[in-house]
């Protein structure tokens, strides 16, 4: 299935400076030996990202789980079968950790010096981020590299770092790489982090779980409560819980985050091209997940649900709808007013015409006249059910044609503050259920909101964003 443009994701084109991160999961295929295809393949990614004038920076974990396998093998080749027959001890992890850098570094250099890229080793413990003087001269340091296109692969130095399982650290500045990976997007100010994984994104529930869905983006304030994660990567440390709480920390924090698979071929070049792959992290999602988590299909089924729930209704429930409706226009009209101003400053910073902008305005008045007319709308003659015509057509069998509501309509028009409501009152008044492709402005969600306590109002709006016409 071919990813769709994500709206939602138009910061994309604008993105310049990136961390990415690879799970040990990712770095690491049976038996904890190197991944070699799928690791080469993200190397080819990020190479040609550097050569198009990215900066990336790289993350990588997988260190342990390569120590440990080479100091096993190891063990294995010196020990005599009489050490065999004894139990096992388990290695040390900093040992496994000091002597698997080598070999994951060895290999990035191999791979990066085939296509004429440069890279550097930045081992860092949670510790030096204590000291201001480091976190400013790993900025000058990376910033030169980067400058150079040198591409900066940092590991936590867990050889030497001074933390003990269950790895949570009390300064709450970092206890994984990939809560290293969020503090280093904010330190080093990057544009995107992506987090490469061993599925697709974060789930509803465990990936294996066929009930789970993906979530295309994550809202703190809808989804904390509501995942429920499965267990971690045998082979990693924190899991998908660490992602997630890493990628908060991060995008609250203004870094956009994307959760996504590092088994997939060219994920990361998908992503920047604005596709809807793996799980979005924005300080912003709350105003336009929605649409991020609503198929075209999840859309028709409820319009059409809705439909019938609106057919049901009687002429006087009707009428008190829009009656409800006009009165909450005017006792929220300082609130409307507000988040009006808001849009237009917004599009006279993204330099939009005048003519466009002037068409964003609400003019004073606007409301109290909208009210008016709802009213005006609620108080008219049923339309429904009305007898237009009878016709005989044989000895008592009369034919009538009566009015009646078209069921779902698809409305396209254009986001001016006030054309929600009038075209919701209209499709209220005639009992149409309607879905909308409009822009979604912070002015025309309040409007939204106030109809929606009186219905089961179930629409889509395709969110435009800032790189979109106001008008």
């Amino acid at each position: 299935m071919e990813e769709e443009i994500d709206r939602s994701r138009a910061f994309a084109k604008d993105v310049k400076r990136i961390v990415v991160k690879v799970g040990t999961a990712v770095v690491t295929g049976k038996g904890g030996r190197l991944a070699l295809g799928r690791l080469g393949a993200i190397c080819e990614q990020l190479a040609e990202l550097n050569s198009d004038g990215f900066e990336v920076i790289l993350v990588s974990s997988g260190a342990v789980g390569l120590g440990r396998q080479r100091l096993r093998y190891r063990q294995l080749v010196n020990s005599s079968f009489a050490d065999l027959q004894k139990p096992q001890t388990e290695l040390d992890g900093k040992a496994c950790a000091g002597v698997g850098q080598s070999s994951l570094m060895a290999y990035y250099e191999t791979m990066f010096d085939q296509m004429d890229v440069t890279v550097a080793q930045m081992l860092v413990t949670d510790s030096s981020f204590r000291d201001k003087d480091f976190r400013k001269q790993l900025s000058e340091t990376v910033k030169a590299m980067l400058k150079m296109r040198v591409i900066p692969v940092f590991n936590e130095n867990d050889a030497i770092s001074t933390r003990k399982a269950p790895y949570k650290d009390s300064t709450g500045i970092f206890w994984d790489n990939d809560s290293l990976a969020a503090l280093l997007a904010l330190e080093l100010q990057a544009d995107l982090l992506i987090l490469l994984s061993d599925v697709e994104g974060l789930y509803t529930g465990p990936p294996s779980d066929p009930k789970s869905k993906l979530i295309h983006t994550y809202v703190k304030e809808k989804h904390q409560e509501e995942i429920t994660f499965g267990e971690k990567s045998r082979l990693g440390r924190g899991g998908m819980t660490a992602k997630v709480k890493a990628a908060v920390n991060a995008a609250y924090g203004g870094i956009p985050v994307i959760i996504t698979s590092g088994y997939a071929a060219e994920n990361i070049a998908k992503v920047l091209k604005g596709l809807r792959v793996g799980t979005l992290f924005h300080q912003d999602a709350h105003l336009w997940a929605r649409v991020v988590d609503t198929t075209s299909r999840d859309m028709a089924v409820a319009a059409r649900e809705s439909s019938r729930k609106l057919q049901a209704l009687s002429s006087e429930d009707r009428k008190n709808i829009l009656l409800d409706i006009a009165t909450a226009l005017e006792a929220n009209e300082k609130i409307i007013k507000a988040e009006n101003d808001l849009d237009v400053a917004a599009a006279l910073e993204a330099g939009y015409e005048e003519s466009l902008v002037a068409r964003l305005v609400m003019k004073p008045g606007k409301i109290s006249s909208l009210a008016a007319s709802i009213r005006q709308l609620a108080e008219m003659e049923d339309p429904l059910g009305r007898v237009l015509k009878k016709t005989e057509v044989a000895d008592g069998l009369i034919l009538e044609k009566t009015s009646s509501p078209l069921g779902v309509l698809l409305i396209v028009f254009e986001s001016r503050p006030d054309a929600l409501v009038q075209v919701y009152s209209f499709t209220c008044n005639q009992e149409w259920k309607w879905s909308s492709a409009e822009g979604w402005k912070r002015g025309s969600s309040i409007k939204c909101y106030l109809t929606q306590g009186y219905i089961d109002l179930h629409c889509c709006h395709h969110h435009l964003g800032s790189q979109n016409m106001f008008g």
